[in-house]
């Protein structure tokens, strides 16, 4: 029997398809034939993550490989930062321990580990060749060219910057449309430095927490490529103007080389991520020290958290998440109107 929740969900497949079609840059050119193929490799994949037990076990117990990681990795933080890293005995008598989780010490020293293993395993050819089997779904079954398929498969588990690098010498010969795609795929996957910090923080609070990220992250790959189609419509033109090259892979040229560049990299992803977050963050508390001034609603100072939460509460809605839950953050100072 069809719930309502699975009512509110194809309902919210439809205004989200509606609402990029009329941003769309030519609405004559809907892909009508796309929004089948990337509905049902959706399908596929939720069947294959979720209906075969080997799969599903993998993904479930990637949680535990995650969990292992992280704890590997506070061995190498502790043994250079010592007690300011939380793990060990602590020099002061402890009064709450939940101050011991500081971001720069358990997050972002994971992501240079989580670089580096994505380096080397690139290099053992198992994340190559697994990138290359979800590129040969893409083209086959939502028509894109083979370098934007195997950057869009790359960018599910590289990032939104390393994922278009595998195909850095066809960069300059992809069309508007293609470029787009990838920028649209990046910002819809979790890259697996993003991963980190989200598996991280929620740890404590769902379990599971990598599993259900990383599904997450490949189930909406399909969606990413069929939203940046109806935005900026596939130009076939343009397509046949580029001339094909052969693809210029990342390559290490050994195993220590691969570690030591994908130290490099997750140095500067880290760096990217701390400052990002510093800057933002600050950015935010300016704003709502301005809407300070303005008087309370609700019993509760107005802030751009609360005013951003209702308006992307209809985006919540149409994603599928519970009319309970949409504003749980702001209730209990901001009710939600009636």
């Amino acid at each position: 029997m069809v719930s309502a929740l699975n009512l509110q969900s194809l309902a919210g497949v439809v205004l989200i398809l509606l609402l990029c079609w009329l941003f769309s840059e030519n609405r004559r050119r809907f892909p009508f034939l796309l929004v089948l193929g990337a509905i049902g490799v959706q399908v596929a994949l939720v069947l294959a993550l979720f209906a075969v037990p080997a799969i599903r076990a993998g993904i479930t117990n990637f949680s535990a490989v995650f969990d292992g990681l992280a704890k590997s990795t506070q061995t190498g933080v502790a043994f250079v930062f010592g007690f300011l890293s939380g793990a060990g005995t602590q020099p002061y008598p402890l009064t709450n321990t939940g101050a011991l989780f500081v971001f720069g010490f358990r997050v972002l020293p994971v992501i240079l580990v989580v670089c580096t293993l994505a380096a080397l395993l690139w290099h053992w050819r198992i994340l190559k060749w697994l990138t290359k089997a979800f590129g040969f779904v893409f083209s086959r079954t939502m028509g894109l060219r083979g370098p934007t398929a195997l950057a869009a498969a790359a960018t599910i588990f590289m990032g939104q910057i390393e994922g278009p690098i595998v195909i850095r010498a066809y960069l300059n010969r992809l069309t508007r449309s293609e470029l787009f795609l990838l920028i649209t795929v990046g910002m819809a996957c979790v890259s697996g430095s993003t991963m980190v910090a989200y598996v991280t923080i929620l740890s404590g609070v769902l379990p599971g927490a990598a599993a259900h990220v990383l599904t997450a992250s490949i189930i909406t790959a399909p969606a990413g490529i069929l939203l940046a189609r109806i935005l900026v419509p596939r130009d076939p033109v343009a397509e046949s103007d580029r001339e094909k090259v052969a693809l210029d892979e990342r390559t290490y040229s050994s195993s220590m080389d691969a570690i030591m560049k994908g130290i490099h990299d997750g140095m500067q992803i880290a760096v990217n991520v701390a400052a990002c977050l510093i800057v933002f963050v600050a950015l935010v508390a300016i704003v709502n020290g301005l809407l300070g001034i303005f008087p309370q609603v609700g019993g509760a100072p107005v802030s751009v958290e609360r005013v951003l939460g209702y308006v992307f509460a209809p985006v919540a809605w149409c994603l599928g998440i519970q009319s309970n839950e949409m504003l749980a953050s702001n209730w209990a100072r901001f009710p939600p109107p009636r």
